[in-house]
């Protein structure tokens, strides 16, 4: 006598092809999705940043005027680079902003890390303090620079009376917008100021990434305060370290503002940066072809100069 073994009927495998469908209907319903919150930004970008961008570079080759003039439009190649690359004024403008870039990034860097590494502490009101530290850095430039013009206001304004009262008058008054020796210092002076706090939230978003067992292990191998900062803060914040210094060069090379609303490039050009430069190239002089060869310079510039600073990082480890 044998026995029949019973047929063995499984539900499940028809309906795996029909899970994967739902789940590609459900993939594909979440990319379209994506796209389309994607796309009025995209296209914001496309128009009224990448497309202005590439036609700068072509631009630049000819001698379009900023307003249209009876004489037609001419493609001049090189020309508008070499006119620009002989005149001493431009050289003058890189040298200005290279030099405020040299400044500007120890002082803002310096100051944000420091603000970052008090107030990432366990302290009272630290909440509080974030949002004043950081209410400069969302307050207008134009704003900030009256504020500022009026602290440097010769010979009586409030930062030379303060200098004066710290020093028992030994300190004459200083003419930190009109002294071409001082100039720059000030404007430095206040785009820290403005500044700092963006990088400050920066660096405290990089303090908090950092896992409180590294410390805690440090501890429980004997490390003192300087150890832990050395061995386990600043490893772990490398990724900011390269993105607050690339992100603080780019907006150095762009001073404009300051410039603009303070010295308007003086006094003796001391001020002039390569942006204002190109500026009043385009709209004053009424030379857009020009300005264009000026901004596709500067783009260079500084896209060399960022990718220089990567690499100077990777290679030191940071």
């Amino acid at each position: 006598m044998t026995l029949q073994q019973p047929a063995l009927t499984t539900t499940a495998a028809p309906a795996r092809p029909a899970r994967r469908k739902a789940k590609g209907r459900r993939d594909r319903g979440r990319l379209f999705q994506e796209i389309g919150m994607l796309a009025p930004a995209v296209v914001l970008l496309t128009i009224f940043l990448i497309v202005p961008f590439l036609l700068s570079f072509w631009t630049a080759m000819t001698n379009q005027p900023l307003v249209p003039r009876p004489t037609p439009v001419r493609f001049i190649g090189l020309t508008n680079f070499l006119r620009i690359l002989k005149d001493d004024l431009f050289w003058t403008s890189l040298w200005n902003v290279s030099r405020f870039t040299f400044w500007i990034l120890p002082v803002q860097c310096g100051l944000a890390f420091a603000t970052a590494l008090l107030l990432h502490q366990k302290l009272p009101l630290r909440n509080f303090f974030r949002g004043l530290f950081f209410l400069p850095a969302i307050t207008s430039m134009v704003v900030v620079c009256v504020i500022w013009g009026t602290l440097f206001q010769y010979p009586t304004g409030p930062l030379n009376q303060v200098i004066g009262l710290l020093s028992g008058g030994h300190i004459q008054p200083i003419d930190w917008l009109g002294d071409p020796n001082w100039a720059m210092f000030s404007i430095v002076l206040l785009s820290a100021w403005q500044a700092y706090g963006f990088q400050m939230i920066v660096y405290l978003a990089g303090l908090q990434g950092i896992p409180d067992e590294l410390y805690d292990a440090a501890r429980i191998d004997g490390a003192n305060a300087f150890q832990r900062f050395w061995h386990v803060t600043m490893p772990g914040l490398r990724p900011t370290h390269v993105f607050v210094l690339v992100i603080t060069t780019i907006q150095a090379f762009k001073l404009y503002t300051q410039v603009a609303v303070l010295t308007q490039g003086g006094p003796k050009s001391s001020t002039e940066t390569v942006v204002h430069y190109m500026v009043r190239t385009g709209f004053e002089e009424q030379k857009l072809g020009l300005a264009s060869a000026v901004s596709v310079i500067l783009f260079l510039i500084v896209l060399v100069i960022a990718l220089l600073q990567r690499q100077l990082l990777r290679r030191f480890d940071v």
